[in-house]
């Protein structure tokens, strides 16, 4: 075979990854849909947030701040941090990417937990590495299981908490106790995509640790509590030297205007954020009350959403449920790929949307 008639080839392990794919998104001849499978937040963004944005709208010829300064003073002044500790991206995904391509060489290894985000798994392999899972107890992340997996070519953990899908966290002091274990040489990557939500005292994001720590860092998200998901905004706080690692390897302009401008106004409104927080603390508790009252069970969770276990009997699994409340515009997500084939996943999402899973799910839990 001549060369000219060779296809370019992907390098090799490329073509092993799974692709994600996201929540689905529509009920096809449902009139009104309801997507409870992405974890939006059913309140939108902050109006300070919009105006931000159609503000920066005049101004699109131009090019953005390379550096994000305005978005990482706002996160810094919010949270008292040093904005030099904090680099954004095109949404919290990328800069685990960009982690990944930092830290990571052929053969080296990245730890990931049984039920972890996928995208850590992907951006593992893209980068060369190879990813190693530990199994989780009762869906909550195991310290002592990923401290087992720990070799000399570990390079990374990656830690969701809470987690997605499960809606669990471990502790504080369990962050602590495995990061103290940790080898000086291999970086702790807490993904806090869902801090805000939590409600409990024993709880930590990890920004104490990141400030104490020289192998620490800390992801968190602009597309969850803050409703800017559609502008891919997150950051990340680290020490100096991570941080001027990755920052070698980030495009110079991975934030559009619009984004920086929006999300320096989101974060800054606080007080739309604590009404997010309060709708969520209630509708949880009602939802997570409402749909055990039917029979079925709950995985404990302290976010947005909440991982519901069907039944294992004929007509009644979660892929049944799935279609059942498809067909009455209720998206939920199923997450099979996440090791649960027999559970879906339901973001909290508006007054009406809770009220008509419920709803719904006590039809298909009544049928004969």
């Amino acid at each position: 075979m001549s060369l000219a008639s060779k296809s370019p080839q992907p390098r090799p392990g490329i073509l092993d990854i799974a692709a994600y794919v996201p929540g689905k998104e529509h009920a096809p001849g449902v009139a009104k849909v309801h997507k409870l499978s992405s974890n939006e937040t059913p309140l939108g963004a902050s109006p300070r947030a919009i105006e931000a944005f159609q503000a920066a709208a005049f101004n699109l010829e131009r090019y953005p701040d390379g550096q994000a300064r305005a978005l990482r003073e706002a996160i810094g002044a919010v949270h008292g941090l040093n904005p030099a500790n904090i680099l954004c991206g095109n949404g919290s995904d990328e800069l685990l990417g960009l982690i990944c391509h930092t830290y990571l060489a052929p053969g080296d290894e990245g730890i990931i937990t049984e039920h972890g985000f996928l995208v850590y798994k992907i951006q593992i392999m893209a980068a060369g590495g190879t990813p190693v899972t530990v199994k989780e107890q009762n869906a909550t992340v195991d310290v002592d299981a990923i401290l087992a997996a720990v070799t000399e070519r570990t390079k990374l953990v990656f830690l969701a908490n809470p987690a997605n899908p499960t809606g669990t966290y471990i502790p504080a002091d369990e962050v602590r106790r495995l990061h103290a274990a940790l080898p000086e040489g291999v970086l702790l990557v807490l993904d806090a995509a869902y801090a805000e939500y939590v409600r409990r005292n024993d709880y930590a994001a990890g920004l104490e640790l990141v400030s104490a720590s020289r192998n620490v860092v800390m992801t968190r998200t602009f597309s969850k509590i803050y409703g800017l998901a559609g502008l891919r905004i997150g950051w990340m706080y680290a020490p100096p030297e991570v941080i001027d690692a990755v920052d070698r390897v980030r495009g110079p302009f991975n934030l559009s205007a619009v984004s920086i401008a929006a999300g320096a106004a989101a974060v800054r409104d606080q007080a739309f954020v604590a009404v997010a927080v309060d709708h969520n603390l209630t509708w949880l508790e009602r939802v997570g009350r409402a749909l055990e009252a039917l029979g079925l069970t709950l995985t404990p969770s302290v976010t947005n959403f909440v991982l519901i276990h069907f039944p294992d009997e004929d007509g009644k699994r979660a892929i049944d449920a799935d279609t059942f409340l498809t067909a009455r515009g209720y998206i939920l997500r199923a997450v099979a790929a996440y090791g649960f084939p027999n559970a879906l996943r339901m973001t909290i999402g508006s007054q009406e949307a809770n009220e008509g899973v419920i709803a719904a799910l006590t039809d298909f839990m009544g049928r004969k």
